[in-house]
């Protein structure tokens, strides 16, 4: 599904603005997303949070917006679409119009068999985004941590919504839970609610909720890390292959355990405010 507008011109299927953008492999290496698409399909912890962040826009957006019908979403960031596939499968009739944005013509191409029949896919510069009041939710899944301004990131998201709009956001939370991880994985750093209160504040956004994840199974994730971080002086090859390593899908058995777990916690985020986890959500209305 694409369509043409006077800002874009199409290539193969995806939505280009006529400032090209350049995506920039010291944010995010695009080797990545060779491995990305099947890990948000079966992981645990991509299943966990998409069935958790299904169940938080549910609840958020009957209660800002009365009339679900006709919204429109774009996802960006995106990388493969596995989140909008997961959100198209589950709630097919939340949203009318549903977009698909990153940097990466890779992760683009990528998407194609993924989201191609029912969201437009578009090449975009997350610093400088084509649109003006133009949708009425923005998904930002685990992208922000990855960008030095993070601040000029929701002020564009902000632009690009329409009044009363919704921003979605996700990001590894708190410093204390540092750990090669986040070096090997380039992120920038990590958020707690106060962090979500001050960005919201400088960018003009309401923060409408703040919620901790991954809190029952943190204990776990984090010995992992411990235990099999790699060795000091590792050279590159060893540190991919670590980074490889700890991302992979668990074996069937600990990958359901795991996934159980999380869907328990999924499935209660309306009702408990956890007081930490690995990761945090942060909803703002413009």
């Amino acid at each position: 599904m694409t369509f043409a507008s006077p800002q874009f011109h199409e290539e193969d299927g995806v939505l280009i603005p006529h400032r090209r953008p350049r995506h920039r492999d010291d944010d995010y290496d695009e080797i990545g997303f060779d491995v990305l698409l099947r890990m948000q399909r079966e992981h645990f912890w991509y299943r966990g949070r998409h069935r958790l962040l299904c169940n938080v826009l549910k609840k958020e957006i009957k209660q800002h917006r009365k009339q679900a019908l006709g919204l429109s979403a774009i996802d960006l960031g995106g990388g493969c679409g596995g989140w909008l596939e997961y959100l198209h499968a589950e709630e097919k009739s939340m949203f009318q119009t549903l977009a698909l944005g990153d940097s990466s013509k890779r992760a683009l191409t990528l998407a194609k068999p993924v989201v191609g029949p029912f969201a437009c896919r578009y090449q975009i510069d997350l610093l400088d985004l084509p649109w003006c009041d133009e949708w009425d939710v923005v998904f930002l899944l685990d992208v922000i941590e990855h960008i030095a301004d993070d601040r000029e990131v929701l002020r564009q998201a902000r632009a690009s919504l329409r009044p009363g709009g919704l921003v979605m956001v996700t990001t590894p939370a708190l410093e204390l839970f540092w750990t090669y991880n986040d070096d090997l994985a380039q992120h920038k750093r990590r958020y707690c609610t106060e962090d979500f209160q001050r960005l919201g504040e400088l960018v003009g956004l309401k923060l409408v909720r703040t919620d901790y994840f991954m809190f029952f199974l943190s204990p776990a994730l984090l010995l992992s890390r411990l235990l099999f971080r790699p060795r000091k002086n590792a050279s590159p090859e060893e540190l991919r292959g670590y980074l490889e390593r700890t991302h992979r899908i668990p074996s069937w058995p600990v990958n359901k355990l795991m996934g159980k777990i999380f869907s328990l916690e999924a499935s209660i985020v309306n009702r408990v405010q956890f007081p930490w986890g690995t990761s945090i959500l942060a909803l703002f209305e413009r």
